[in-house]
């Protein structure tokens, strides 16, 4: 491995430069063989000449879990794609609302990864995230279809112990109160203070 620092940093950039590819490609809607390598060039160009300081996150990937995160996600937008797809034939306008939900990890690398995969989902949108206080702020589309407040509040809980359980170490989970001895998907209880604290001004629940 070269100790010289421009290799290390573009060789810890690879990842995303592998990221940034995927997303151009699905950006574009086109899986050939030339849009792959024109993402591929656009990808390393923007992290060699824009690099993103490194994020230790202190984990440890886990096959398993990955593969419950990304099967879970999956059938998430499925479904989450057909109640909005069924929403906008309804006559009833939906009932939204912004709820808040506390999140067990203080960490900004799981904090980003839950709101990020929240935010895919259709109808739920991260509308603020508070570091401080691990708080996430979502708009909610239809909160009747969504089960109520606290089901959409423990969907939450949910994916960021999916990812916790994919990515994080014994120690942030056990940190997290997801220790071995817990089930999962057993998110549904507040890991903490109120989720309400410091929610901005108009926030349900």
């Amino acid at each position: 491995m070269s100790l010289h620092p421009r290799r290390r940093a573009a060789a810890i950039q690879w990842p995303t430069a592998l990221w940034l590819t995927v997303v151009w490609v699905l950006l574009w809607g086109d899986l050939s063989v030339a849009n792959v390598l024109a993402g591929l060039v656009i990808a390393v160009a923007v992290t060699v000449l824009l690099p993103l300081p490194p994020i230790a996150s202190g984990g440890r990937l886990r096959p398993l879990g990955l593969v419950r995160l990304i099967a879970y996600f999956a059938r998430d937008l499925v479904v989450a794609s057909v109640q909005v797809g069924a929403a906008a034939f309804r006559r009833r306008a939906p009932v939204s609302a912004v709820i808040g939900v506390r999140l067990r990890s203080s960490s900004d690398l799981y904090l980003t990864l839950t709101a990020e995969l929240c935010s895919l989902v259709p109808g739920s949108i991260v509308v603020e995230a508070h570091r401080l206080t691990s708080t996430l702020y979502l708009h909610v589309l239809d909160v009747d279809t969504a089960g109520g407040v606290e089901a959409a509040r423990t969907s939450v809980l949910d994916q960021e112990e999916r990812v916790l359980r994919a990515i994080a170490s014994n120690a942030q989970l056990e940190a997290a109160g997801l220790g071995p001895g817990r089930g999962f998907g057993a998110g549904g209880a507040d890991p903490g203070a109120d989720p309400g604290a410091d929610r901005p001004k108009g926030v349900t629940g």
